[in-house]
């Protein structure tokens, strides 16, 4: 039987999800003129529908099933990616000159979500069958072994980060990756020479695109007085950066965390909605989170998130089938690291990378990519003894 408890908990994300949709929405609706449950509605659709989806997914038989829907993913979104920057406009939405959404039925999906979990799938399928003999192995022996894999990732780091203009993405797959390998059986000294590695990479994509330097001066213009005060006053003054790109963004976010203290302002009561911080009901839900509901609510939803995170860990741990116990370990990697990048970005601790929060931002192609990848372990779960 599926785990119960974690079709629960992520029901109840949903349903978290569709109420702060509408609550946050009210300055976009009247940016964009549309009726005041506009997003509210949208996001009902697809949060009933993908409630419905793991329901769906929870009953089939995953030894028939699981191979066959992760491929789908993994190869379809694949080349739908490598399709979209030659696809008519009437078809695809563009921000920013980036084609990252296909328009179906008068809804725009984003295949990089799918992709997502079909990487995590195709990397546990793989995984499981070549890394079970790693005993004995030298650096050089694992990097030869780990080759396929990093072309496959640099290819989709390339449609990612490049033609989609989406780094933030790139990295949530990344860290999902280096951990999974480690936890395949990979040795310490391999995944350290892969996180500096990747460390390089990911300096070098923020280097090659003018909007990323700007965001890490943004960033850096907000976080330079508390760090900078521990140098001398002339290494300091090197690395000050001029306050006019100071982040109103991060400041406003932060500013909405503060407001909020520790009951929030109230449901419908928040300010920071209205104009200061751009389309709250997406990347910076949680901002709008501790605003109307406090340092309570959020922590509420954050023990929510945690022990979904328990269940499906446990799942991942109760199996003896290693494709089954490292799709749901990354599974579980995919959903932490999204929400802590999010989390980490509206808080100033780190630039803002654009990604949503697992099944509370607003955002079809997200929650229903998400509900996908948990009915996928909940189906696996059947495998699992589970309590």
């Amino acid at each position: 039987m599926a785990d119960r408890r974690l079709f629960t908990l992520v029901s109840i994300l949903i349903g978290i999800s569709i109420v702060l949709t509408y609550t946050l929405s009210v300055y976009t609706t009247i940016l964009f003129g549309v009726n005041e449950f506009h997003f509210a509605f949208r996001q009902a659709i697809f949060g009933i529908f993908s409630i419905f989806v793991i329901w769906l997914l929870a009953q089939g038989n995953p030894d028939k099933l699981l191979t066959p829907i992760g491929f789908t993913l993994f190869i379809g979104s694949t080349v739908l990616m490598i399709a979209m920057p030659f696809l008519p406009e009437y078809f695809v939405s563009a921000v920013g000159g980036a084609k990252r959404w296909i328009k179906v039925f008068g809804f725009s999906l984003a295949p990089v979500e799918f992709f997502k979990i079909g990487f995590v799938y195709f990397l546990a399928w793989s995984f499981s069958r070549k890394y079970r003999d790693h005993d004995g192995m030298g650096v050089k022996d694992e990097y030869i072994r780990f080759a396929p894999y990093g072309i496959v990732f640099i290819g989709a780091m390339f449609i990612i980060a490049f033609v989609q203009n989406d780094l933030g993405q790139v990295v949530v797959l990344g860290l999902t990756l280096l951990f999974m390998l480690m936890f395949a059986g990979s040795s310490f000294r391999f995944f350290l020479t892969l996180l500096i590695g990747a460390l390089m990479f990911f300096i070098f994509f923020i280097f090659t695109a003018e909007h990323r330097i700007m965001r890490i001066k943004s960033w850096w213009a907000f976080a330079q007085n508390t760090v900078l005060e521990i140098f001398p006053e002339s290494i300091a003054a090197q690395l000050r950066v001029p306050t006019e790109v100071e982040p109103y963004q991060i400041g406003h976010s932060l500013n909405a965390i503060h407001n909020g203290g520790l009951f929030g302002t109230g449901i419908a009561n928040g300010t920071f909605k209205l104009g200061f911080l751009s389309e709250v009901h997406t990347d910076f839900v949680l901002a709008g989170l501790a605003e109307e509901f406090g340092f309570v609510g959020v922590l509420i939803v954050t023990i929510i998130f945690l022990l979904m995170l328990q269940r499906i860990f446990k799942i991942a741990n109760r199996t003896k089938d290693s494709r089954i116990y490292l799709f749901s370990l990354g599974v579980g990697l995919l959903l932490s690291f999204a929400f802590l990048v999010n989390a980490y970005g509206i808080s100033g601790i780190t630039p803002i990378k654009g990604i949503s929060v697992p099944f509370l931002s607003y955002g079809g192609s997200s929650i229903l990519a998400a509900s996908i990848g948990i009915g996928m372990v909940l189906m696996a779960s059947k495998k699992a003894k589970m309590d």
